[in-house]
Parts: structure tokens; C-alpha cells; sequence
């Protein structure tokens, strides 16, 4: 069962020794960082380091010509990741006999809404999401399109994983975030990530709503919330919400929104990359879902990209929709964060890839090697050597 490990570029460069200990713990492949947001990462074998901080969201290999003139564009990464740290850590992992696959981070930049914050989600109340680019607008999806092809077909690469290629919304690991005081639940969240910039409001025009009134009627709808009434019930939740007529309506065009981009995005990558190049999308079967792991449709993602990464710490049933659906071919990769101080489990590893393959997984992806202390290295050296 192939198995890949994400890492940074900043986790190889640098240290003569990292490329060989990752390739030693039996993964035949990396997904490595080649657009990314804002963090700040451990690199607890590093020689040179233990901290980085990346304090934007960037592109870790100089930016290409077309992006001349051009607004929204990529931001170079600063002293974390300089030149073409991407091109550099590909080249020492591949001579470990590593595939390399690269990991992009599309609609998830903080600096990007800072700068230019009409690129951003705007909730029902006017708060902007300045981490979350509307992908309703035109300019933005024109660029997270460019985006995708540019920072997925690096050289060297055989393959891509395209994170956050659809809607985020207000769940979002912010800095010291402190929005748990409420429990929005699952419909309380999709309401606080409905988006009410110009776009978003004609596009609900398009099906028969008007925008100012349908802020108005999420507000009244979320007012119990706020006071402590329970919102949860998944999509019937949103329903009794909102109102099933209008629910059904932002869905859709959320839906159609999303789906649009995720085509134009993957053909993009399939024609500026080689032949039998493999493209893979983060992705949730619940369509109205936001965040990292984009909101699908099952059985229209998997006609239009290779395969999903599907997120499966604490339980894989993810996977089941995305089984019903997959045809001959269709890569069903199981993601286990194996960072026990992240939540992560690798001394449960083994059983849970027994789980994953009874629901249909075809490979493994495990986040994460470079953050990882040697002893949940070494349960995963374990686990991976009775594959």
C-alpha cells in the first residue's frame, strides 16, 4: 500500500540527513510544500533550527513571469523558505529515491485578504475573513487557477495534492483564536460562512434571492444561537435555520461555485503538466462543508480529479462515499496525522489502516514527518515495514 509523508521544504534544506531519514521510514513518496500559508513549525532535528516561522502565505520557488502587473498575486516566501527552496528539497529527496509529489495551498491566505480585503469572504454581519478569498469572484478565481498549474507541475514532480480548492469559511486555526465561546455546530457554521460580498450577492440574485434579505433572515436565524440555543442537525439543521427554499438555493449556488473551480483548476494542472501526472484533491464528502479539505460532491470530484485525500484521524468513515463512487484507478488516500502532540495517534497506526482499507482506501498519507518526534517516527518505521 503506497504511503506518502508531507514535509516542508524547510524540513530538508539544510540538513544533510533529512531526506534519507524520511525515505527510511518506508514511504515510497513526499508531498512537499510547495505553496503554503502562514505557520510556525517545529524542526526538532533540523542543525541549523527548531522554530521556523512563515508569516504569510507564499509560494516556496520564485514566482513565474505571468504573474507580471498582476492582482492577486503570489507572495515570495521571506528567510523561511528563500529561492527555490521547493526545487532544492525535491532534488535531495527524489536522490533518496523519494517520489515527489507537490502540496498546494490555494484558497487559504491571510495576507492575501489583509492587503486586498474585497478579495474576502464577508459574513452576513459585514466581518471579513481576510484569510478566506471568495472564490465567487472572478480576479480570485483566475488566480487560484494560475496558481494551481504554476505551483503544482514544479520541476521533477510526478504528481500533485490541491488543498483548500473551494470555499473556507469561519472555522480557521487563527492566531490565538478564540471563537469557541459559542457552539455554532455544523449549521451554525455554514451560516457564519454563507459570503455577502458583490459576487455572492449575485449569485443568489441568480437564483431568486435577494442578498440583503437573506443577511438579514441568517441573522435573525442565528440570534437563539448566540444566546445559547443549540444549532446543530448537519444539513436539516441549516434548513430549520434558514428556511429550506432559501438553504436549498445557497447551497447551490455554492455548490456550482465551487465544483466550477475545482474543473478550471484541474485542467489547468493537466495541461501544463506531463503526461500521467497525478492530480489529487483534499476533500470531504459533505459538499457544503468549508475548509482545508474541500466540500465534494463524491461522485463529480472523482470524474474530474485522479483521486481525494481523505481526512481520517479519529475514524476513516470518510472514505465510504468517496468508495461508492471510485471507479478502476480512483486513489483513495487515507490521511492519518501521525504527530502524537497534534492529536495523533501512530501507536494506533496499524489498526487504523486496517480500518481504512476495509472502507476503501488505496493509499496512506501521513502528516507528519518533519513535525514529528523520533519515537512517532519510529511507530510509523513499525507499522510501514509490515505493509
Amino acid at each position: 500500500m503506497k504511503a506518502s509523508a508531507f514535509v516542508y521544504p524547510w524540513d530538508v534544506n539544510g540538513d544533510p540527513e533529512a531526506a534519507g531519514r524520511i525515505a527510511g521510514l518506508g514511504v515510497g513518496q513526499v508531498t512537499l510544500a510547495s505553496a503554503y500559508h502562514s505557520t510556525r513549525a517545529l524542526t526538532p532535528r533540523h542543525p541549523r533550527h527548531r522554530v521556523v516561522t512563515a508569516e504569510h502565505a507564499a509560494v516556496l520557488y520564485p514566482p513565474g513571469k505571468r504573474w507580471a502587473g498582476r492582482v492577486p498575486r503570489p507572495y515570495a516566501a521571506g528567510d523561511w523558505a528563500p529561492g527555490d527552496a521547493f526545487g532544492e528539497a525535491a532534488g535531495a529527496l527524489a536522490d533518496a529515491g523519494l517520489e515527489v509529489h507537490t502540496w498546494v495551498v490555494l484558497a487559504h491566505n491571510s495576507r492575501l485578504g489583509a492587503e486586498h480585503p474585497d478579495t474576502s469572504v464577508v459574513n452576513a454581519y459585514g466581518d471579513r475573513y481576510p484569510w478566506a478569498p471568495c472564490i465567487a469572484q472572478a480576479g480570485t478565481r483566475a488566480y487560484l487557477v494560475d496558481l494551481a498549474a504554476e505551483a503544482a507541475v514544479r520541476p521533477g514532480a510526478r504528481g500533485t495534492e490541491l488543498e483548500s480548492l473551494g470555499w473556507y469559511g469561519l472555522a480557521h486555526l487563527h492566531a490565538h483564536d478564540k471563537t469557541a465561546g459559542v457552539g455554532l455546530g455544523d449549521a451554525g457554521q455554514y451560516l457564519m460562512s454563507l459570503c455577502f460580498c458583490p459576487a455572492c450577492r449575485d449569485g443568489y440574485g441568480a437564483r431568486g434571492l435577494d442578498g440583503a434579505e437573506l443577511a438579514s433572515s441568517v441573522r435573525t436565524a442565528l440570534e437563539p444561537v448566540w444566546r445559547g440555543a443549540p444549532s446543530d442537525g448537519g444539513w436539516a439543521g441549516v434548513s430549520e435555520l434558514l428556511g429550506e427554499a432559501s438553504a436549498n438555493a445557497t447551497r447551490a449556488w455554492r455548490e456550482e461555485t465551487a465544483r466550477t473551480l475545482q474543473e478550471a483548476a484541474v485542467g489547468a494542472v493537466r495541461r501544463a503538466a506531463p503526461e500521467g501526472f497525478q492530480v489529487l484533491l483534499h476533500a470531504d464528502p459533505v459538499s457544503y462543508h468549508c475548509g482545508a479539505n474541500a466540500g465534494v460532491d463524491p461522485a463529480h470530484i472523482l470524474g474530474v480529479a485522479d483521486g481525494v485525500v481523505v481526512p481520517c484521524t479519529g475514524g476513516a468513515g470518510l472514505l465510504s462515499p468517496f468508495a461508492r463512487e471510485a471507479r478502476g484507478g480512483a486513489v483513495l488516500a487515507a490521511n492519518f496525522t501521525v504527530v502524537s502532540g497534534m492529536g495523533g495517534s501512530p501507536a494506533g497506526l496499524a489498526a487504523d489502516v486496517v480500518e481504512a482499507r476495509r472502507l476503501g482506501a488505496t493509499e496512506l498519507r501521513l502528516y507528519h514527518a518533519g513535525l514529528a518526534a523520533d519515537a512517532d517516527l519510529e511507530a510509523v518505521r513499525g507499522v510501514l515495514a509490515g505493509l
